[in-house]
């Protein structure tokens, strides 16, 4: 598991046991401490920091601030 922090919010990354190229990322400073979303990619490969961060930054602008979940 890596810890992550983008924009000031920390994520729990971790891959799953099986699934080449599948992450589950939880949102631990959230308002819902289990959180989070996941990302497989397609080839299977382990995306580098800088795609964990884009994919946090894009799950971030999904993000409706008054409920702290996905928007409608």
């Amino acid at each position: 598991m890596e810890r992550l922090e983008v924009d000031g919010e920390v994520f729990e990354v971790e891959a799953q046991p099986g699934r080449s190229g599948v992450h589950d990322y939880k949102w631990v400073s959230g308002r819902d401490p289990d959180y989070g979303f996941t990302s497989a990619r397609s080839d299977g490969s382990t995306p580098t920091t800088a795609e964990h961060v884009e994919a946090v930054r894009d799950f971030l602008a999904e993000i409706d601030p008054d409920t702290g979940y996905m928007r409608d």
